[in-house]
């Protein structure tokens, strides 16, 4: 099962979700500032998503900006960032889609196609 993790509000994760209907998709709906992930999901999601641990920052939240987490983040080990990301669901880039041993981060319609169609990206095509 497909686990969609996203702020209903954010309008990223409306044309995700959009997405994910128009094919047709299974998933469970997880909103993050309701059930905000937890320090081991966050662990789990950074190693299966394959991205350095900072882009798993919403660097255009609100949050993300009062914090000014721009300047102290490239500081902080990754323990801190895990752990910062852990305090608030609003801090996490969104959304996140968890399908077995495969995270994707942010909406990205290629990558999607790719992992949940199999299909190849533009550059892989042989035409």
């Amino acid at each position: 099962m497909i686990q969609f993790v996203c702020y209903p509000k954010c309008t990223t994760c409306q044309k995700a979700k959009k997405w994910l209907d128009d094919k047709k998709m299974e998933y469970e709906l997880r909103d993050i500032k309701l059930d905000n992930p937890t320090l081991d999901e966050l662990m789990e999601w950074h190693k299966k998503s394959g991205l350095p641990l900072k882009k798993l920052f919403n660097t255009s939240g609100l949050l993300y900006k009062s914090l000014n987490l721009k300047d102290k983040i490239p500081t902080m080990s990754e323990d801190e960032m895990l752990n910062l990301l852990a305090s608030d669901g609003m801090l996490v880039k969104r959304p996140i889609l968890v399908v077995d041993d495969c995270v994707l981060v942010g909406f990205k319609e290629t990558e999607w196609n790719t992992a949940l169609l199999h299909e190849k990206s533009p550059d892989e095509r042989p035409f």
